[in-house]
């Protein structure tokens, strides 16, 4: 008598595939994108220096080309995620690398401060797209047991970017100094262009690997019942040939997602959990990443005479605690499978808190002083890997994991523009802030920022570590009604 296996549903064959080389493949494009964004966020911040001289500008003017591209991801998060739910993962990448091959091209050329904010808010839109399109992209179309590690492996080609820029900067100005040792006008003039045109061939190498790989995520497909199309994915993600029936799948959905869902009974936990703890995280990651460089320079070389010597350190220091952003999300790949997202998040806060504590103690020593530059790099060399190995990472995987196929891109994409708002509110407020309450009052304010956020993670806890993605819709409702146990 022959015995006929019981046929198994996407999500089953999924979760027992090895890791495929279409995974890889998307994986990459994710990672490519999220590097393109490190490298854009803070590329400015070594830039800086030069644009305030080159362009006049004033205080307010600063916060405002530091704030323009964190604006604009708030506002591609939350526009182009619901796009995202409702025109597919694969179209909204082809936008996505349109619109930074555009926009870093006209940062590069910008001819006034008005020009240059104007593209930093575009290159800004296309951050804001990537964060839900690639969390969701790997999310959907990987095992459940690789998810956090790959989720989390693509987002720490963020710090690849942000080491990259910090690189570019000493590189560029250590060129300028060498050719033009007698004035500075020419680095003034043309170094941040050279940093910027940088990111156009970031830019350039992404939509590369964009065009030489396609796929849409079958639970997409399923998710509207476009079976047939689901199944051409699912054979093509997971090279092999596979059938998708609607009564092997979950239900479709027949209506377009909105934000007011995020805030109904089903899903108002997984959205407090995904938005507010991000958002006070951004404040300080942005608030002092973007001005790491000028804090370095403002603590520990504020006494250094010559204007391109104390900016080629303030960005070799910064390439330093830029190292220690790699190895946090190292340490996010090893511990994220057995602490779990909460407790690393938790933990990350509470480092952050202590490092930025040690920064503004610094302030306490003879400036220059040996003791001094070691608290500010012990400081920024805490903040950077407890971030990265908690919530810098947990934050982006969680707002993947904690909604719906049908309403992932839309959540995953409004907790990204609410932590924007709070990164808006750093780094504009940040240089404003530092004139009235000097650099370590603030540092402390953000240190009490991240203690909250801290406290906040484990009031609204959902542990995603090793559920499948429907498991935890069911656990982050019952635990929205009070029947469920984290």
């Amino acid at each position: 008598m022959t015995s006929t296996a019981s046929p198994i549903s996407f999500e089953e064959r999924l979760d027992t595939s090895p890791i495929t080389r279409t995974m890889w493949w998307l994986w990459l494009l994710s990672a490519g994108l999220i590097a393109l964004d490190g490298f854009d966020f803070f590329i400015i911040g070594v830039a800086i220096p030069l644009l305030r001289q080159d362009f006049g500008l004033e205080a307010a003017a600063i916060g405002a080309v530091a704030t323009a591209a964190i604006a604009g991801s708030l506002v591609g998060s939350l526009t182009l995620g619901p796009i995202t739910d409702r025109v597919g993962r694969q179209l909204m990448l082809i936008v996505d690398v349109a619109i930074f091959v555009i926009a870093t091209t006209g940062t590069a050329l910008a001819w006034d401060a008005t020009s240059l904010i104007a593209f930093r808010f575009l290159v800004g839109v296309g951050i804001g797209a990537d964060y839900p399109i690639s969390v969701s992209y790997i999310t959907e179309n990987v095992p459940a047991r690789f998810r956090g590690r790959m989720v989390i492996g693509a987002f720490t080609f963020q710090a690849v970017g942000a080491l990259l820029g910090a690189l570019t900067g000493v590189v560029t100005l250590s060129i300028f100094k060498v050719l033009y040792p007698d004035t500075d006008q020419f680095a003034i003039q043309y170094a941040w262009r050279w940093m910027l045109g940088v990111g156009v061939l970031l830019a350039v190498a992404v939509a590369i690997v964009r065009l030489s790989f396609s796929l849409e995520s079958p639970r997409y497909y399923i998710s509207r019942g476009e079976y047939t199309e689901a199944a051409t994915a699912a054979t093509q993600l997971l090279e092999a040939p596979i059938s998708i029936t609607p009564e092997l799948e979950p239900p479709i959905a027949t209506e377009r997602p909105t934000f007011g869902e995020l805030l109904n009974a089903q899903h108002r936990r997984s959205t407090l959990l995904a938005s507010v703890p991000w958002f006070l995280q951004d404040i300080a990651t942005y608030g002092v990443g973007i001005f790491t460089p000028a804090i370095i320079g403002l603590l520990a070389f504020a006494s250094e005479p010559d204007f391109l010597r104390r900016e080629i350190d303030s960005a070799t220091g910064s390439a330093i605690v830029d190292l220690f952003l790699i190895l946090g999300f190292i340490g996010a790949l090893l511990l994220v499978e057995k602490l779990g997202r909460i407790r690393l998040q938790i933990i990350g806060f509470v480092g952050m808190a202590v490092g930025l504590g040690i920064l503004a103690s610094s302030s306490l020593l003879p400036p220059g002083s040996r003791g001094e530059i070691g608290l500010v790099l012990s400081g920024f060399l805490i903040f950077n890997l407890l971030m990265n190995a908690g919530p810098n990472a947990t934050t982006f995987l969680l707002s993947g994991e904690v909604f719906p196929t049908s309403l992932r891109a839309t959540g995953a994409g409004f907790a990204a523009a609410f932590a924007k708002a709070g990164a808006v509110l750093g780094t504009f407020g940040l240089p404003i802030l530092r004139q009235s309450l000097g650099v370590p009052w603030l540092l402390i304010a953000l240190s009490g920022c991240c203690l909250v956020a801290a406290l906040l993670t484990f009031v609204l806890r959902i542990e995603t570590t090793g559920r499948s993605l429907e498991t935890v819709q069911a656990l982050a409702a019952a635990l929205e009604t009070g029947t469920g146990s984290t």
